[in-house]
C-alpha cells in the first residue's frame, strides 16, 4: 500500500482501529509517499492493482486521467487487473466515459461497475476494471 499522507494512516489508527487494523498485518508493505513516483519505479511487478482515490478534484484530479492509468498499466503485469474509483455515472457522465475510452486503448478488457454508498453524494459510486488479457 502506497499512502502519499502518513497522518491518513495515523488518524486512521487513532479514531477508525476497527478499520485500520490491517496496518498490523505481517503480509503488508505499507509506504509513505508519492505513488506515481513508486509506480514509475516498479514496472511489471503487481498482479492486482486497487486505487482508492479522493474524488477528481485539487491534486486527486491527476488520479483520474489518461497517463495515470497508463502508468498503472506499466506497472502490471501481464495477466494483470485494476480495479479504481470510478466516479459517479449520475454526478460525472463526462468523466467516466472519458475515463472508459481511453482506457480502452490501454486495456485488453475494461468495464464499468456501480455500487451502494449511501454516504457518497448520489449514493452511488462507480468502479473502473481492467485487465491486460483477453
Amino acid at each position: 500500500m502506497c499512502e502519499i499522507d502518513g497522518m491518513v494512516i495515523e488518524a486512521s489508527k487513532k479514531y477508525l482501529p476497527h478499520m485500520s487494523c490491517g496496518f498490523n498485518d505481517p503480509k503488508l508493505t505499507l509506504l509513505v509517499g508519492d505513488g506515481f513516483k513508486f509506480l514509475k519505479e516498479n514496472k511489471t511487478l503487481f498482479d492486482v492493482i486497487i486505487t482508492d482515490s479522493s474524488d477528481p478534484v485539487g491534486p486527486a484530479e491527476s488520479l483520474f486521467g489518461e497517463s495515470y492509468y497508463r502508468l498503472l498499466e506499466t506497472s502490471l503485469t501481464d495477466d494483470g487487473v485494476l480495479a479504481s474509483q470510478g466516479e459517479s455515472i449520475w454526478l460525472e457522465l463526462a468523466m467516466v466515459s472519458n475515463m472508459v475510452g481511453f482506457c480502452r486503448s490501454l486495456y485488453a478488457r475494461v468495464a464499468y461497475a456501480m455500487g451502494a454508498v449511501p454516504t457518497y453524494t448520489s449514493g452511488v459510486i462507480g468502479y473502473l476494471l481492467c485487465g491486460k488479457d483477453q
